[in-house]
């Protein structure tokens, strides 16, 4: 009897406890597998459903430019910790040809397709460089500006080919357009290991300064532009990565304001105002006309 009892209570207690596990395992499970889907089509929806029209623009009175404040001569910080350069006078000559006002907004450049999509800046404007990517991606001016990516290096250091940049330490920004071109060169597989990626070009260039990098590899606005400030302390070498043209970047749906950028630019080269900006930051007229 008391062996009976024994086994009826054993039984019992082994189902309490099996129904007790499986309705906190469905109470626990039931928030994760539920609750974040109509928050995540929410912010899906609103980051591909987003446009702005040139109506939009002029209703409000202004173009929201972002750009990288550290990517001189196209846009950078002065003494007075002003945004000054070649892109922020374009784009003010752009804007008053369009009847607004433009607002310069610093970005994460990492980050800046997402600042573009969840509507925080109307354009992407500072010396980006046009890229297959980039064409599927976003709605892309015409181009504006003929660069090209460049080898500098430090005294002592002498790169003839490509191949060579694999017997030296090497440094570039994350996310740029000599990233970008490096990545697409067969030579990145041989030299992945030696380059380090940066948040900005002031950072490569420092280390480059304290000898901890022999080569950069940058944009020829930028790196001229830096060296001539530093009383050309880099040397530049023959070998390149070919050209690399400029555009503004708009979201893909915004075709209209695309259209009205490009043809408020023809209008400043037209009438002079684009050659003038270009001599003033290049010594020469380097704007690409159709």
């Amino acid at each position: 009897m008391k062996k009976t009892l024994s086994i009826l209570l054993a039984a019992a207690l082994a189902l309490s406890f099996t129904a007790c596990g499986s309705s906190a395992s469905s109470a626990a499970a039931a928030p994760a597998s539920a609750a974040p889907s109509a928050e995540s089509a929410s912010s899906t929806s609103s980051a591909s459903s987003y446009a702005t029209t040139l109506a939009d623009i002029k209703e409000k009175g202004q173009l929201i430019v972002g750009l990288d404040d550290t990517f001189a001569p196209m846009g950078f910080r002065d003494e007075s910790n002003n945004i000054v350069g070649f892109d922020i006078d374009l784009a003010t000559a752009v804007c008053k040809e369009l009847g607004v006002e433009p607002v310069f907004q610093p970005i994460d450049w990492d980050a800046k397709e997402l600042e573009l999509s969840t509507g925080k800046i109307d354009c992407i404007w500072n010396g980006m460089s046009i890229t297959p990517e980039r064409e599927a991606g976003m709605s892309l001016s015409k181009p504006y500006l003929n660069n090209k990516i460049i080898i500098m290096t430090n005294e002592g250091v002498t790169i003839s080919s490509k191949e060579e940049l694999a017997n030296y330490n090497l440094g570039t920004q994350a996310d740029s357009s000599a990233l970008e071109t490096l990545k697409a060169d067969p030579i990145y597989a041989k030299i992945e290991s030696k380059l380090t990626e940066y948040k900005t070009y002031d950072q490569v260039i420092m280390d480059m300064q304290t000898g901890r990098l022999d080569a950069m590899i940058v944009d020829e606005v930028l790196g001229q532009y830096k060296n001539a400030q530093l009383e050309n302390v880099f040397g530049v070498s023959e070998v390149d990565f070919g050209e690399d043209l400029y555009a503004i970047g708009f979201r893909k749906e915004d075709t209209e304001l695309t259209e009205a950028v490009n043809a408020a630019i023809k209008a400043c080269i037209d009438n002079g105002t684009a050659a003038e900006i270009s001599e003033k930051w290049f010594g020469t007229d380097i704007l690409v006309k159709e």
